[in-house]
């Protein structure tokens, strides 16, 4: 309920003794100047890694859209003293509820259930909630998401899907602030002048072992393509962990040594590169072809396996390596990809061991997180499993730790509900060479890999993606269609003085009865107002021709909160 209704400032803010916030200076801001801002509430703790790792993000948006005065920031602290919320709260421009309220503390985080951070609750001008996943929006989209609102992320996949259809390399490695990449040496080079080539991005994180690993298989293959007198280029996107607080000097460091070229550090095309490209799984190298379409979205796997003979990175060969990677994958056993030697169990609670044997035959996902990059995204993951496993028992999680020592490794896995590869297994470093990390692979019940993108699916389909096979998709994407056949595209109701218009949301809150809903709502973008099909269809009117259709649909649809269905 806390998230379907408005919220005065004063009510979420204020106490019978305090009617202010502060900043980090300690200057107290009266609560009523929110009013007629939108307002993210960010629970935060400095003592967690996702949150280092978010909250450069977070500043960034801030200081372009604070100064125009349409949104603030509340920080909502969970550290666990005076001495460590002072400390965090230092590197935010942003307001805070006092450290010393607690008791207010609790109460926000209570109102919106929040149960892990980072997280970033958005609020209308009104105090309405309109998006309650605040940090993959901004993740994902930065300042362009605002005002953060399901239909403008939704806007703004259109648009990506639109910009993919018309890719060049200049829409790929330029801003409006930046034509050029640059050289080890610190020149700079026109994108222009790379135009015609082959060329591969390649996707880094510094400290990641994986990408050490893969850097010298990748200047083999450059310096031979060089040698031979290939058009093609290596430009690196560097990514900031924002975790030990060194990372742009070890990437100074590290670029020096390298004879490609590569975006600026903390350049804000990177982020937006990520995101384009599906946010990899470290290393990743896309190659982007002569004419700026992308020839493959990742040849890590061809070059680990098959070296120089991967290239060069032509249409008719990476269509070889293709065929050659689906006669691989066909062979591949859920036994092949756990078991190692006598290393032929994984494990549950309390060491409790578990044959791979006895898993044969079920559907498995393989969650091989890196720690700093999954922000807030557990909780659902352990929803979605929660969900599947009450509807089929042949479903399985198994977690591939990247921790770094065993103390590391049972603090996290004590809060998952699956099973684990165990912690030194040979085939943890494996498979995370394999599939990198962070990732959420589907492995099928014959063994072989289903997907990597089930992080995109979860967001989407949440459990109903399963068992995450392309059938399902399409069946799932069908049936929504289906669902909406003979919808108005626009009708009125006597709830909302605007009129409302047909929209495919992720996640929304229904202003009729104040359930969650999902998939298709009647919205009104201006206001952040929504419905479900069904309450719309109680008392709406359809638009013009429409309405015909919207007099039976009462009858004919059944709404469970999170859906309407056929009746």
């Amino acid at each position: 309920m806390a998230k379907s209704v408005a919220h005065s400032v004063e009510s979420l803010f204020s106490t019978p003794h305090r009617d202010f916030l502060i900043r980090n200076n300690d200057d107290q801001v009266k609560i009523d100047s929110l009013k007629g801002k939108k307002v993210g509430i960010y629970y935060s703790a400095s003592w967690c890694a996702p949150c280092k790792f978010f909250t450069p993000f977070l500043v960034d948006v801030y200081n372009e859209l604070a100064p125009k005065g349409c949104f603030e920031v509340i920080f909502v602290s969970a550290d666990n003293d005076d001495e460590s919320f002072k400390a965090n709260f230092s590197e935010m421009p942003w307001l805070a509820i006092p450290f010393s309220d607690s008791d207010g503390r609790k109460h926000l985080q209570q109102l919106f259930g929040v149960k892990g951070v980072p997280n970033l609750i958005i609020l209308s001008e009104i105090g309405k909630v309109v998006n309650d996943v605040g940090t993959l929006v901004i993740r994902d989209y930065g300042v362009k998401g605002y005002p953060f609102t399901f239909a403008r992320i939704q806007e703004l996949k259109e648009q990506e899907e639109e910009a993919k259809k018309n890719q060049t390399l200049a829409s790929i490695l330029t801003s409006p602030d930046r034509d050029f990449v640059i050289s080890s040496d610190g020149k700079r080079i026109p994108v222009s002048d790379l135009e015609g080539k082959t060329i591969g991005l390649y996707f880094s994180l510094t400290p990641n072992k994986a990408c050490i690993k893969f850097t010298p298989q990748l200047l083999e293959i450059y310096e031979k393509l060089k040698a031979e007198g290939e058009e093609f280029e290596v430009v690196m996107i560097p990514r900031d962990d924002g975790y030990e607080g060194e990372e742009e000097e070890s990437f100074n460091e590290w670029f020096q040594t390298l004879p490609w070229l590569s975006l600026p550090f903390k350049d804000p095309s990177c982020e937006k590169l990520n995101w384009y490209f599906e946010y990899p799984a470290y290393p990743k190298l896309a190659i982007i072809g002569p004419d700026g379409k992308t020839l493959h979205y990742n040849v890590v796997e061809f070059i680990e396996e098959h070296g120089v003979d991967a290239c060069p990175f032509t249409h008719q060969k990476i269509a070889e390596l293709n065929e050659m990677q689906k006669a691989k994958d066909a062979s591949q056993t859920l036994e092949s990809i756990l078991v190692s030697g006598d290393q032929d169990f994984v494990i549950g609670k309390d060491g409790v061991k578990v044959r791979v044997s006895e898993l044969v035959g079920k559907n498995i996902l393989l969650y091989l997180p890196d720690h700093h990059s999954f922000p807030s995204f557990l909780p659902q993951i352990i929803e979605v499993y929660d969900n599947i496993k009450a509807k089929d028992n042949a479903f399985e999680i198994v977690f591939i730790s990247s921790d770094d020592d065993q103390a590391s490794f049972d603090r996290y896995f004590a809060e998952m509900p699956w099973l684990a590869l165990p912690y030194g297994n040979s085939r943890g470093k494996i498979l995370i060479d394999k599939f990198g990390a962070p990732n959420l692979v589907a492995i099928g019940s014959n063994g072989n890999t289903v997907t990597e993108k089930i992080l995109y699916l979860i967001r989407e389909y949440g459990a109903n993606a399963y068992p995450f096979t392309e059938e399902r998709i399409n069946e799932i994407e069908a049936e929504y269609e289906e669902i909406s056949k003979g919808w108005p595209e626009k009708l009125t109701h006597e709830k909302h003085v605007h009129e409302l218009e047909l929209c495919r949301h992720t996640f929304y809150t229904c202003d009729g009865c104040h359930d969650q809903g999902t998939i298709w709502s009647y919205h009104c973008d201006e206001c952040e107002f929504a419905l479900h099909p069904k309450c719309a269809f109680e008392k709406g009117e359809g638009s013009k021709d429409d309405a015909k259709e919207e007099k039976k649909s009462k009858d004919e649809w059944v709404c469970d909160g999170e859906v309407c269905f056929k009746a």
